[in-house]
């Protein structure tokens, strides 16, 4: 789950890590009230959406009257804003962040994530505040600095100190560091965080380190133990369709291809979107029913699926070990009554009842097309798009 910046400073702010004073508004004369509020001489502009590089597409603002704060916020207000991470869509600004100027002496980056391949949480770091990571990773990666953190131990002053001298800060600022590194990592682990990125992370005219802005992504299976969290939810960022199927207990990410995949098993849906591209498709979402789906999970995930106006053919990818492969043929064959199935519609069962399901895709009188493996689904489905256009 994701969270806006003024959100994830409020988390960070309680567990002691230094961010500039701000107020989040939804109207003009709202703006105009927290910009008196906080004083100048200089404030910031900020739109709230759920994506970065919002300061080449002009939701970041600085302002130096509170007339102009009121004036941008105004703006801003209502505004499609597109970057890099929204996509030519865009996304509505519903909210702003005004927030005080900061004496900027040097930008750098600071994030910590799970790394996977070790199980520790990792501190990332570099000299290039203010750039994508990504960016650093392919131009300069000698520029980023990594440290892992052993579980068994927890975070200590040392790591502080490592990241601190490796971003060539100096006396005060070393000990600000350390006391930034710490509060974050204590709020990282006890709000269940996924993420926190802090880009950029800012050293002061006066040697503080301040969080200019700041990202937090949650692991939603802990939710449960963090209702205070859960509800900074914010459902207008969201795609309804992925809402939708969270409802349902389903795993569904939309795509941009045209061929919907319904799969069971987050590797066998991997699986499913290669080969799709390999005979020439593109894959319009990703939708795992789980292994344990009944028949009205996988209708609704049939209906979640063709609500997409981009999507021209689908591919039922199922092998059946918890899941048997009759109930997924009784769930396609509803829905696809049900809607009034309109396009090519592929359907590959191997596994626990098998032979049944097929019986029942057969006997359905319906136009279902039956593959014999998971190659010969790929391509009879992006055939059959191809023939229908």
């Amino acid at each position: 789950m994701n969270i806006h910046e003024y959100q994830a400073k409020q988390l960070l702010a309680k567990y002691g890590v230094a961010v500039p004073r701000g107020g989040v508004v939804y109207t003009a004369p709202e703006a105009e009230a927290v910009a008196k509020d906080l004083g100048g001489p200089v404030w910031v502009v900020k739109a709230q959406i759920h994506a970065g590089g919002r300061g080449k597409g002009g939701g970041v603002k600085v302002v130096k009257s509170v007339e102009d704060a009121r004036d941008t916020a105004k703006n801003m207000l209502g505004m499609n804003l597109v970057t890099h991470q929204t996509g030519p869509a865009g996304k509505e600004v519903k909210r702003v962040y005004i927030e005080e100027g900061c004496d900027i002496a040097r930008e750098l980056y600071l994030s910590m994530l799970i790394d996977r391949a070790t199980s520790k949480i990792t501190i990332m770091a570099s000299t290039e505040g203010g750039m994508d990571i990504e960016e650093v990773a392919e131009k300069t990666p000698e520029k980023i600095i990594k440290v892992a953190v052993d579980p068994a131990t927890g975070m200590l002053p040392f790591h502080g100190r490592q990241i601190a001298f490796g971003l060539k800060l100096e006396g005060k600022q070393v000990g600000s560091a350390v006391r930034f590194v710490l509060a974050m990592y204590k709020a990282f682990t006890e709000l269940d965080a996924s993420l926190v990125e802090i880009n950029p992370l800012v050293v002061t005219g006066a040697g503080d380190v301040i969080a200019l802005d700041a990202k937090m992504n949650f692991d939603d299976n802990s939710l449960f133990r963090h209702k205070d969290i859960e509800e900074l939810r914010d459902e207008s960022e969201e795609d309804p369709a992925e809402l939708e199927a969270a409802r349902h207990d389903l795993n569904y990410i939309k795509l941009d291809g045209q061929i919907g995949c319904m799969v069971n098993g987050a590797g066998l849906a991997m699986a499913t979107m290669d080969i799709i591209k390999l005979y020439g498709g593109d894959p319009a979402n990703f939708l795992d029913v789980g292994g344990g789906a009944t028949r009205e999970r996988v209708t609704e995930a049939f209906k979640i699926i063709l609500r997409d106006p981009n999507v021209e053919g689908i591919l039922v990818n199922i092998f059946g070990g918890i899941m048997r492969c009759d109930v997924i043929a009784e769930g396609v064959v509803g829905a696809a009554r049900e809607v009034s199935l309109n396009v090519p519609l592929v359907v590959r069962l191997e596994g626990t009842n098998v032979d049944l399901g097929k019986k029942i895709l057969a006997d359905s009188g319906l136009p279902i097309i039956s593959a014999d493996d998971l190659g010969d689904a790929a391509e009879k489905i992006v055939k059959a798009v191809k023939e229908a256009a």
